[in-house]
């Protein structure tokens, strides 16, 4: 079997703090993992450098067991917490500029750019300048950019964030139907009601990955309802 990602005893300090300290993390084909834990506990830092976006102090990573490449590059896609959008364009400039940058040309593009904002719900928006979209649709645009040329791997930090509870849904059944065709995805989150339809969940406390495993498997070992209280259950533990 092959991993999409993996990163071993990973290790980062901003200055005087602690982001990360000793995490390894290796991701199946065909899987979400949810990362979960409050802000400030290291998950954006986590992807990044995951990504190859940044550097850890120590430890290693791998995209496709090898050190993150171009190649690579073309075989993930990234959404970030912050929207990275061209205001001044549309939102069919906006998908066309990234389809392009992947490679994605002619009929294919166009293809491409219809079926996934079909599946983000902003097919009737296409003509509009991003100035005129809302937080919420804008957000849809990132994740639309971040899928649009069907990569392999995909890292979406926060990708439902700000989005109403209909159009959560209708992104997670799109996630799954990725999973189905063999993606794998790794989602940051702090919206619990999410965590229980990843297939594996990594809890991330103060730069430790604290536990990890499927969100049913831990709820039974700790006996709780709920992967939040696995959360507070497992932070007691630590103290």
């Amino acid at each position: 079997m092959t991993y999409p990602v993996k990163g071993e005893h990973l290790y980062k300090k901003f200055k005087k703090q602690v982001v990360l300290d000793d995490v390894s993390i290796t991701l199946n084909e065909g899987e979400i993992y949810g990362l979960i834990g409050p802000s400030g506990s290291g998950k954006t830092t986590l992807v990044r450098i995951l990504l190859g976006l940044e550097k850890a102090d120590r430890g290693e990573v791998q995209l496709f067991e090898q050190k993150p490449t171009l190649n690579a590059f073309r075989s993930l896609g990234y959404m970030a917490q912050s929207d990275a959008l061209y205001t001044e364009l549309s939102a069919y400039q906006n998908l066309d500029f990234f389809a392009s940058i992947q490679g994605l040309r002619g009929k294919e593009k166009k293809a491409r750019i219809r079926a996934i904002t079909k599946s983000v719900g902003l097919e009737n928006d296409l003509k509009k300048s991003i100035d005129h979209y809302s937080g919420g649709m804008k957000r849809r645009l990132s994740l639309a950019a971040a899928l649009v040329h069907e990569p392999r791997l995909y890292l979406l930090d926060e990708p439902t964030v700000g989005l109403d509870p209909l159009i959560r849904k209708e992104i997670w059944l799109l996630f799954r139907y990725l999973r189905s065709k063999g993606a794998t995805i790794i989602v940051t989150t702090h919206v619990m009601d999410e965590v229980t339809q990843c297939d594996r969940v990594g809890l991330l406390s103060e730069g430790h990955l604290i536990a990890q495993g499927a969100p049913k498997d831990l709820m039974e070992e700790y006996g709780v309802s709920s992967i939040e209280d696995v959360f507070l259950a497992k932070e007691e533990t630590r103290k």
